[in-house]
């Protein structure tokens, strides 16, 4: 089973967002790969590694530093790695980056597409469904479990669904997105880490993968970003002392007349 897993470099969920000329200053960021494709990539492994055969590709779109999210997931024990260069792409647009990455999967070719269910900094949980939508194939999100049965070419998947789980049956190709408590992502190994080294990862242009450079460049998004600003300081929160009942009744006062929460 070939399985395709598509990866995203975000920053880390501990760094401390400033904004310049209104925009996110990106200097000094520390750039890890995505948590929930954290789980996909895990998911992927232990499906090669269950079945005893078949190959798990990482798949990333972005500039030259994704390439080390690539690299982390071959250090996981992914089989192949391919960047695809986002030179050009309107990379905050959802629609843009489902386009490439769909042409990128299809070039490689896939019985299964994994990705995280959203990403940690934009969180638009949107990539995946549209990658299903332009591969026109079966997709199941926010998934925390799931059985297949290649041979058949179906799968089983548990899905999360507000107060319980929902069950879903689908054939494959299809796409899949993880959520957290699919798995326990493993760390990388010293060997793994060591042969990394010796791997090579393709540089794809949005030529090579089929994709009309004009239908996904910033001119053509359909989300761009205007403006970005911090949240205006919070005020100093007030505390009342006194009799209980006293500052109950001035405690009412300030949520209605003050508030206006009542």
């Amino acid at each position: 089973m070939n399985i395709v897993v598509l990866v995203k470099q975000v920053p880390d969920t501990e760094t401390r967002i400033q904004v310049k000329d209104g925009s996110v200053d990106l200097s000094g960021v520390k750039w890890i790969v995505n948590p929930y494709d954290e789980f996909a990539i895990e998911e992927a492994l232990r499906i090669r590694e269950k079945l005893g055969a078949g190959k798990v590709t990482a798949v990333s779109l972005g500039p030259d530093r994704v390439k080390e999210a690539i690299k982390y997931a071959l250090s996981l024990g992914a089989d192949e790695g391919v960047w695809v260069k986002g030179d050009g792409v309107a990379l905050g647009d959802p629609l843009a980056v489902a386009t490439v990455l769909a042409a990128a999967a299809t070039k490689i070719g896939f019985d299964l597409v994994l990705t995280g269910k959203q990403g940690v900094d934009s969180d638009w949980s949107q990539v995946g469904p549209m990658v299903a939508e332009l591969l026109d194939l079966p997709h199941v999100s926010v998934v925390v479990g799931l059985e297949l049965d290649a041979a058949a070419k179906k799968g089983v998947a548990k899905r999360e669904i507000e107060g319980g789980l929902e069950r879903v049956e689908f054939e494959l190709p299809a796409v899949i997105t993880a959520q957290k408590g699919l798995n326990e992502p493993r760390y990388a190994s010293l060997k793994g880490i060591m042969a990394v080294k010796k791997k090579v990862i393709p540089e794809w242009t949005l030529a090579e993968v089929g994709v009309d450079p004009t239908s996904v460049s910033p001119d053509a998004a359909g989300v761009r970003m205007i403006d970005a600003a911090l949240p205006p300081p919070r005020s100093a929160g007030k505390i009342l002392e006194g009799d209980p009942h006293d500052t109950a009744r001035e405690l009412v006062h300030l949520l209605r007349d003050e508030a206006k929460v009542l």
